[in-house]
Formats: C-alpha cells, structure tokens, sequence
C-alpha cells in the first residue's frame, strides 16, 4: 500500500508524533496541495492562504519554492521529505543496473549540510522500519535497500552532475551566491536534467532574503499563479505557532526590515547590490593573476588585517596608471598573524613599499608586527562604507584593473547597499559571507588615489 505524505506526517509509527500535532497543520495542508491529495476545507484555506492561488490544486506540482519566516521548521520539513522521496517512492523499475535513486539535499556551506543530515540520521534511526532499510551510512549519505540514497552537498553546479535524482531539495537557497564561481542559476540549471528521468521533485525552503536570485525570480513569476510550479509563502508563526510571539515582536522593534524578512517572510526592499557584475568583469584583466615589480613604478599598498578565525589577512598592492588604479597583488592567508605580518612585510619591500596603510578597527598589534620588520603602518581615515564607494565611483568610471581572483569577483559581486534606520546607505557583505580581499582593493584604490601626485621613486635597498 502506497503512503501519502499526510499519511507519513500522521502516521505515529512513522513520524506521527513529531509531525501530527497542531503545530505543523499548515506544513501538512502546504504538501497534502503539493503531492495532490483532496483537501478538506480548513486546510483547502490554508493552502490558499500561503500560495495565494484562488483555487485548490488539480494536479500535483513538479517544484515547490518556499519562503517561510525563521524558526518555521524548515529544516525539519526538508528532513522530512527527503526520507519521503527516498523510502516511500520506489524508482527501481526505471533505474539502470547499478544506478541508484538520489534525494539530494543541498546547502549553501558543508556546516548547514551536516545540520540537515544529522537531523535525516536521526529520524531514520528513530524508526525501526528505516533503520531496517540502512544498508550503509556516513556524514553525507545514507544508502537504503531499496537503491535510493539521501546524500547532502553542498551548493555547486559541479558536484549535483552525474546523477539521478528522484528529489533535489535546497536549503535556505536565498542566502546561496547569486554570482561566481556557484551561481544559483546554474545550481538548479544542473539539477534539473538529474531530476528528469526519475520525474523528480525541486523544492527549495528559504528565509527570504533581498530581492535577487532564484527564490526572487520564481516568487514574482508563480506567487498566486496558477502553475506547475507552486510558491508559498508564510510567516514563522504560520508555519510554528509555537515560535513566541514575544521574540517576533522583540526582533520588529530592534530592525524592522530584517525581521520582517526572517520572521514575516517578506523579501527585504532595503538590500541592493553595490557593484554591476559586468563591470567587474570588464575591470578583471585575464592574466596574469600577479604583475611583477617594474623598475621606476610608485606602488602603494593596503591591508585588512585578521587576527585569526574564518577571516583572512589581506594584502593588496598597486600603483596609478595614467587615470586607472592597477592591482598588482592580492593575497589572503589564513594562520598566524604575526608570521603573515612577516611575511607581508617582505613582499612590500620587494615593490619598494615602506608604508602601509591598514584598517583602522584592527587595534595597535598591526603596527606593531609590521614595525618589526621595517614597516610603517598608517591607520585609514575613512570607514568601510567611505571605501566602498571609492571603489564604486572607480569602477563605475572604468579606472581600475583588477587581477583574475574568483574569490574577489564573488566578494564584490556580492557586496550590498543597505539603506539603515537612520537612513543611511550602509555598505557590506551578506550574512555569512566574506569582504576581506573586497576590502583590500578597496582600501587601496582610495589609497593610490590619495597619492597620485607622489613622485615615482625606485625602491629602497633593505
């Protein structure tokens, strides 16, 4: 006998009890409507409610986009379904020999994979059915009798190649890169081939978050929408009503717009992106990725010190080229700051370097180390904002040469303008993400520009 995924959200010898009780009422009615299952009439209005449509569904959907307020159990409902579609759809009759049917989970980063799998682990293993099915598991899989699997990865257009897929489920997909080496355009462009021999089913849960990318295309395209494409959307407490209505009130008080994004569910009109990605790829040379010192050239420098953890210690060295501003070296290390400081320091004066100019939050143990070894370090006047719209204004006019990093194009091609309470445009990188080698370009476009006047000297002997 075939089970229904309202019958597996209900069923207390399947997971029942975690997911039966009043609390996931609107998930049950959201997917009894995706799988196409009759709807009685509270939660026909329900489902109408979170996808906007006027009707209830006449045939099941093929994708399933998700944007739902923090704390929504998101992450359990992934969970959820990707059991569903590996252990209770049975692919074998269309598989190849030795092929295997995939419910996929992806994520932006491998830490908010292995959070999803262990919670996958754990309702398998909950359940003797399931556990009787493992025929083998590890961090990133688990491999049933009946050849499916649930794998995790995390968001790249590469890895998701190969496979074929009886579900592709993506995990907070609004905070994935929209440009660079993994866009997620191409993610789902990768996917979806994967998902066509096995009919399998797309669904990506998301926190809203600015208004790009995937998520932002495909709610402005199908929100309310008769189509086999199905969007919803809802409030944390929509979908938890179990979530205190305390902390949402508390979080509205303290920014308004970034919590009517995490726990409202609206997508953020404050957000926009800093720099067009075209024009960072017309100011990217294509090799090569350094530019060796010339005799007779004035270089100047810029660095954003790190003192340990996921940031790096950044260090950017360029000089002036007629109008344009030259990138001639970029670099990122992670490890012990004064062995970098160091290291740091010997580079700059192979370019004739005894200044450098650094960010003025970092403290006074950069001066320090750099003083050590020769090396003057002068504390920046202006703040990050100030610095990113140098490099704007430098990019927008077509100034500046910047070296082929892919980490830097995805830095800059994800920097944001946000317009603050008081006002304010306040510019930086998205939650999760990284601006050090941005920083650093920055830092010295502002740095040569100030200089351009300097006569050009030949290094010093050190």
């Amino acid at each position: 006998m075939s089970v229904s995924i309202r019958d597996a959200m209900t069923d207390r010898q399947l997971f029942g009890t975690t997911f039966g009780g009043d609390s996931f009422a609107a998930w049950r009615a959201l997917l009894a409507g995706f799988y196409n299952l009759a709807l009685d009439d509270d939660e026909a209005a329900t489902w109408m409610a979170l996808t906007g449509r006027a009707e209830t569904p006449q045939e099941a959907a093929h994708e399933l986009w998700l944007a739902v307020g923090r704390r929504g159990g998101k992450s359990h409902v992934a969970g959820l379904l990707a059991i569903y579609e590996a252990c209770f759809t049975d692919h074998r009759e269309r598989l190849a020999p030795g092929e295997v049917a995939t419910a996929m989970v992806i994520a932006s980063d491998r830490r908010q994979a292995r959070s999803v799998m262990r919670y996958i682990s754990g309702l398998v293993n909950e359940n003797p059915m399931l556990r009787r099915m493992v025929l083998r598991e590890n961090s990133e899989q688990i491999e049933f009798a009946n050849r499916a699997a649930i794998e995790v990865h995390t968001a790249s257009h590469r890895a998701v190649r190969g496979y074929t897929l009886s579900a592709a489920i993506l995990d907070e997909i609004a905070f994935w890169h929209v440009e660079g080496a993994n866009p997620d355009v191409e993610v789902i462009a990768a996917l979806r081939p994967a998902l066509a021999t096995l009919g399998g089913k797309l669904i990506a849960l998301s926190s809203p978050y600015a208004r790009r990318g995937v998520l932002w295309n495909q709610y402005r395209r199908h929100f309310g929408h008769d189509s086999p494409v199905l969007v919803a959307q809802a409030p944390s407490r929509t979908m938890n009503p179990l979530l205190p209505q305390r902390v949402v009130d508390d979080a509205l008080k303290d920014d308004g717009p970034r919590a009517s994004a995490e726990y409202l569910a609206q997508f953020r009109s404050d957000i926009a992106s800093l720099i067009d990605p075209d024009l960072i790829k017309e100011a990217t040379r294509p090799k090569p990725r350094e530019l060796p010192f010339a005799q007779g050239t004035f270089y100047t420098a810029f660095t954003d010190p790190a003192g340990g953890g996921q940031d790096e210690f950044t260090l950017a060295i360029g000089h002036q080229d007629s109008d344009a501003i030259v990138v001639d070296v970029l670099r990122g290390l992670h490890g012990s700051p004064a062995e970098i400081a160091k290291e740091y320091a010997a580079l700059l004066k192979t370019y004739g370097i005894r200044r450098v100019t650094g960010d003025r939050y970092a403290g006074r143990w950069p001066r320090d180390e750099f003083e050590k070894h020769g090396i003057c370090y002068e504390v920046s006047q202006l703040d990050r904002n100030a610095l990113y719209l140098e490099l704007l204004a430098a990019a927008n006019s077509g100034r500046i040469e910047l070296p082929p990093d892919q980490k830097l194009a995805r830095q800059l091609q994800a920097l944001e303008r946000r317009t603050g309470r008081s006002g304010r445009d306040m510019i930086d990188h998205p939650p999760g993400r990284h601006d050090d080698l941005a920083n650093a370009v920055a830092g010295l476009v502002t740095v040569a520009q100030a200089r351009r006047n300097t006569v050009t000297v030949a290094p010093l002997p050190f």
